[in-house]
């Protein structure tokens, strides 16, 4: 009988201590959790205060009031003349990564060359303050279907040819100057 009570005694004293246990675990976790969810919160200000700066610095191409249709109709007719193709740009100031492509391109004087010789470049606005529907809906709203930026290639008579998902040309943090290179080279006009 004195074996059944120390052995009960023991068994209580264990589960109190497991309970215990459990609970200062609960209380450990959620206060794990708590710290990590404000951790996490911090990270993505922290990350949106630095896209806004980097955003803020990059040049602007993106022309909300403009008329695409006709500006698309004037670089048709220049296309033909100067025997070129046409890549349009699609997106916005408020993309940052529409705004890394552009500034990458301009600065990167072997992508700017490939460009400046085979291509008339025009970024296409897509904005709340001009979704440019019409001239997106021509093109099979590429945005809709990749984000932006997205690319789409004409050819001298504004002939659509590809549209190109910008995801793929990405490398890190920003853009491969191979796969972008690439992408302008298959593209430039046959003659």
């Amino acid at each position: 009988m004195k074996s059944s009570k120390i052995k009960l005694m023991m068994f209580s004293a264990l589960s109190i201590g497991s309970v215990t246990f459990a609970q200062s675990t609960d209380a450990t976790t959620e206060k794990t959790s708590t710290v990590a969810e404000v951790d996490s919160a911090a990270i993505v200000a922290a990350n949106k205060k630095r896209a806004a700066e980097e955003k803020a610095k990059l040049p602007k191409p993106y022309n909300a009031t403009e008329n695409a249709e006709a500006k698309i109709a004037e670089l048709v007719k220049k296309a033909k003349a100067e025997n070129k193709n046409i890549i349009l740009q699609a997106g916005g100031n408020w993309c940052i990564w529409c705004l890394r492509f552009n500034n990458f391109v301009q600065t990167t004087s072997e992508l700017k060359e490939v460009v400046d010789e085979n291509y008339l470049y025009y970024h296409l606005n897509y904005s709340p303050e001009n979704k440019n529907e019409k001239v997106f809906a021509k093109y099979d709203n590429p945005g809709a279907k990749f984000g932006y930026p997205v690319f789409v290639v004409l050819d001298q008579d504004g002939k659509m040819i590809h549209t190109q998902d910008s995801a793929v040309l990405e490398e890190g943090k920003g853009y491969s100057k191979e796969k972008v290179k690439e992408f302008f080279e298959k593209w430039v006009p046959k003659s």
